[in-house]
């Protein structure tokens, strides 16, 4: 199989939901898969004012974190600059109704970025927000609260579109992560076919400028099977000269490279 040398989408010790393994523990990895590029984009501090909706109230990093986090990354970039190309990135949440919110936090640590995603993880309906992809129950919980699986997928991509056209400022994540996140439990959920949101998505995507994550964990989530966006929209996009950047989406470093067999051997050709 050929490698992909870049990773455009890998968290970090400082992710509340995810491994304690170091840095150095990733970039090891990333070496030893033949890696020349790595972009660690950990989950943002959420919005100032937003309640995190799930149990553990870990979706993002502490806002207490961020400057140790970039600090650390700035280390390990000094330290392993002759093997490896290293970004200082973060996954930004688009959610709706705190865009002025983000568009600070930007503001203020956009300088310090080499990277950033924006990604749709949080769905407002019926005067309240969810976590999209909790778990299998929440999604049906938030799914009933939608008015059903059509209306839940719906309101994913409307919201999907709006972080396309919102206005976040000079320091705007380029970078949409997951577009077909929404497909998680599609082996336990009848979903419907969202075939003409996804076009519509890689419309806006290709007019506002924006680039998009190829994003393996899907191929991994067991009621997924496939990456984010599946392989014909990833072909679809390479056609309409988007440029596409691939992303494990690590949690840990045995995840760096997930999802690889999966995609089209156009994302072998990029970076």
């Amino acid at each position: 199989m050929k490698n992909i040398e870049f990773d455009g989408h890998v968290h970090t010790p400082y992710c509340p939901h995810g491994s304690r393994e170091t840095l150095d523990r990733y970039i090891e990895q990333a070496l030893l898969l033949g890696y020349k590029g790595i972009s660690f984009c950990e989950h943002a501090p959420l919005p100032e004012g937003f309640t995190d909706p799930t149990p553990a109230k870990d979706s993002g990093m502490p806002f207490a974190d961020l400057d140790t986090y970039i600090s650390a990354i700035v280390d390990v970039r000094q330290r392993y600059h002759k093997d490896i190309d290293i970004h200082i990135g973060l996954e930004v949440d688009f959610i709706e109704g705190y865009e002025a919110e983000t568009k600070r936090l930007l503001d203020e640590y956009g300088p310090a970025l080499d990277d950033a995603i924006l990604s749709v993880h949080f769905i407002y309906t019926r005067n309240a927000y969810g976590l999209l992809d909790y778990n299998l129950e929440t999604f049906q919980s938030l799914a009933e609260k939608s008015g059903g699986i059509e209306a839940l997928v719906t309101r994913y991509y409307e919201t999907l579109l709006l972080s396309i056209a919102a206005d976040l400022g000079k320091y705007k994540p380029r970078r949409l992560g997951h577009v077909s996140l929404v497909r998680k439990f599609q082996k336990e959920v009848a979903l419907p076919d969202d075939t003409h949101w996804l076009h519509e998505v890689l419309a806006a995507t290709k007019k506002e400028g924006l680039s998009l994550d190829i994003n393996g964990a899907g191929v991994v989530k067991p009621m997924c099977g496939q990456p984010y966006p599946p392989v014909d929209i990833t072909r679809k996009a390479a056609g309409m000269g988007i440029p596409l950047v691939y992303g494990s989406d690590a949690h840990h470093p045995d995840g760096l490279g997930q999802g690889r067999e999966e995609l089209p051997e156009i994302l072998f050709d990029i970076r």
